[in-house]
């Protein structure tokens, strides 16, 4: 097991390696494998890969986000020009139906709402908006929808961690009742974790995914 100082110093130089972050203004703190990101990024799409850097270091039990984004100037841009932008984009991707969700921006903040068919949809619409310039933070209401969830779903979510690890999800079990998907049991690392809910969140017909992982 990594001890504290091993862990902050493995954050440290993937924030540093990550092209996509600029981590002069980040400082890294870990108590008890508790990592936690202090300081200052430029954007909401910085924030966001600082999060996915950390999450990707092992060892780490749980991640505390204390990175403030600065707001944009108003002549930059209104709240109404960001809407029509994250609309356009929206309508590009072969992933949503057209019209199928609804965009709400204030002060730079996202609210995402409506009805899709898979639970990655929901996903991916919250990705696409994350990375738009302008953008202070996402609230993703979109709902997926009550379609009848197969059978053997529990079976389909295994298969798919499977393929996706380098060793298999033992410690995970899995239970699915009227389109909930609990995910129960432990896991090595954060990027684990996700991986697990993005694998439930991929399966037809999941309405939600419950996340009881931890991490040891």
């Amino acid at each position: 097991m990594k001890s504290d100082q091993a862990l902050k110093q493995d954050v440290e130089q993937e924030l540093l390696w990550d092209p996509a972050i600029d981590a002069r203004q980040i400082r890294v703190t870990v108590h008890d494998r508790i990592i936690t990101l202090v300081g200052a990024v430029s954007s909401y799409a910085q924030k966001l890969a600082a999060q996915k850097a950390a999450q990707r270091v092992t060892g780490c039990r749980a991640l505390v986000m204390e990175l403030n984004v600065p707001e944009s100037s108003p002549a930059s841009h209104s709240d109404e020009d960001l809407a029509t932008a994250i609309l356009s984009a929206l309508k590009w991707q072969e992933d949503f139906p057209k019209d199928a969700i609804q965009v709400e921006v204030e002060r730079g903040c996202v609210t995402l709402a409506g009805e899709v068919d898979w639970g990655y949809q929901r996903h991916a619409a919250e990705m696409l908006v994350s990375r738009m310039r302008g953008v202070m933070g996402v609230s993703n209401q979109i709902t997926v929808r009550a379609d009848e969830v197969a059978a053997d779903v529990g079976a389909q979510i295994s298969a798919a961690l499977a393929r996706r690890a380098k060793r298999e999800f033992a410690g995970i079990a899995i239970d699915v009742h009227d389109g909930v998907v609990t995910l129960t049991g432990t896991v090595s690392s954060l990027a684990e974790k996700r991986a697990a809910c993005g694998a439930a969140w991929s399966a037809k017909g999941v309405q939600r995914v419950v996340d009881k992982l931890s991490v040891v």
